[in-house]
């Protein structure tokens, strides 16, 4: 018999939340609901189809209200990355202009379906000058809100400014907000945006449900074709389930999100940094304490790489990143801190801490418990010559 990982490794702490969040407890609660009633295909026009369409398009008004939007304007896809490979699909042929530390789910399909690819440089801590955008002749930008590595927050309205203010070309403005729903206040209309997307499990939602927020008159073209399901914008049947459960999600995040609890796991994030800095010889910090998302903390390691110091953290209870989730396994140094920092030996050395919101400060203490020896025993099989180019 398979046995969970609380079992086998408990009490685990877990600091990987911009991989995916943990459900919901109201989320679970609705989606169990869901599944005990005789819930029928929701493009069917009988009794159990109508009463599903009724909880999606619950849902769909529960997400419209959480970023501003009109329920109209919200279409139920399989996550971010089918979101973000549609928006793509919508300019095909066409001259796109993206941040250099762009989701691989934007990245990768531009490539494969735009005329002309460019990349917008960041500055160090991440971050694109709007001025870089302004007279360009691009059909569409896509600069995510949030870096999901970095945590770093975009000038988006700023950005936004600069490419509806051409008088002789329209440039449309995509973001994957993925990694700031829920964190920091999201308003499509405040942010000026054409397009955003997100997934429902880094809100506290199910795996496989997201959202793509399409602004009423800009162009749009469906990347599934097929049925007519969410108005013909996306065919497949509905994922009912797992759209209720983001509806709970997206309610959650509405009636509770407060600022003052994501602000104390601010405190704990910077206490943790500051630690690190004075406890681990020849570390780094690669994120901003300034325009950072309040969860995110990336820090490299001179002399210890950073899978490494992930598979020890591991092995001690503690589950944290090396990046993106989504280019796990990948032996390429991470592209975000490579654009930031131009430099492949702090690249392969990151590891990003995203904290939960329940983080408590005796977590920190836990983490610092254990990760110095950690890297210093790497380091001490390293063949790098610490303090060569960075470190405290």
């Amino acid at each position: 018999m398979q046995q969970s990982i609380s079992s086998i490794t408990s009490p685990r702490l877990y600091l990987d939340n911009a991989a995916t969040e943990k459900l919901l407890p109201v989320v679970q609660d609705a989606m169990i609901a869901a599944m005990q009633e005789d819930l029928g295909n929701a493009a069917a026009l009988h009794a159990e189809g109508c009463c599903a369409r009724s909880y999606i398009e619950d849902a769909r008004a529960k997400v419209a209200r959480l970023i501003h939007a009109q329920p109209s304007e919200i279409i139920f896809t399989s996550g971010g990355t089918e979101s973000n490979n549609t928006i793509m699909e919508t300019f095909r042929s066409q001259p796109v202009a993206l941040s250099s530390i762009e989701h691989p789910s934007i990245l990768e399909s531009a490539k494969a379906r735009a005329s002309q690819v460019d990349f917008l440089p960041v500055d160090s801590l991440g971050r694109v000058d709007p001025k870089l955008i302004a007279y360009k002749k691009y059909s569409l930008i896509s600069v995510m809100l949030a870096n999901n590595e970095l945590g770093t927050i975009e000038p988006l309205e700023e950005i936004a400014a600069s490419c509806h203010a051409q008088a002789d070309h329209i440039t449309f403005l995509h973001t994957d907000a993925t990694q700031a729903i829920s964190k920091i206040k999201v308003d499509v209309q405040a942010l000026d945006v054409d397009y955003l997307s997100f997934s429902a499990h880094k809100i506290g939602g199910p795996l496989g449900v997201g959202v793509l927020y399409v602004r009423q008159g800009v162009p749009f073209r469906p990347l599934l074709l097929g049925g007519h399901q969410e108005c013909g914008r996306r065919a497949g049947t509905s994922n009912t389930i797992g759209i209720i459960g983001l509806g709970a999600a997206a309610d959650w995040c509405w009636q509770e999100w407060s600022c003052k609890q994501w602000s104390k796991v601010a405190l704990l994030r910077d206490e943790l940094c500051e630690r690190i800095l004075n406890e681990v010889p020849y570390s780094s910090c690669n994120s901003s304490m300034q325009n950072c998302l309040p969860n995110i903390l990336n820090v490299s390691f001179q002399g210890a790489e950073g899978e490494s110091i992930q598979l020890y953290l591991d092995a001690e209870g503690i589950a944290v990143g090396t990046g993106s989730a989504c280019a796990a396994g990948d032996l390429q140094p991470s592209h975000v801190i490579m654009a930031t920092q131009h430099d492949a030996e702090v690249a392969h050395s990151s590891i990003r801490f995203s904290l939960p919101l329940d983080t408590k400060k005796s977590d920190i203490d836990r983490v610092m418990s254990v990760l110095p020896q950690i890297v210093k025993k790497l380091q001490g099989m390293s063949t790098i010559k610490l303090g060569a180019k960075h470190g405290n």
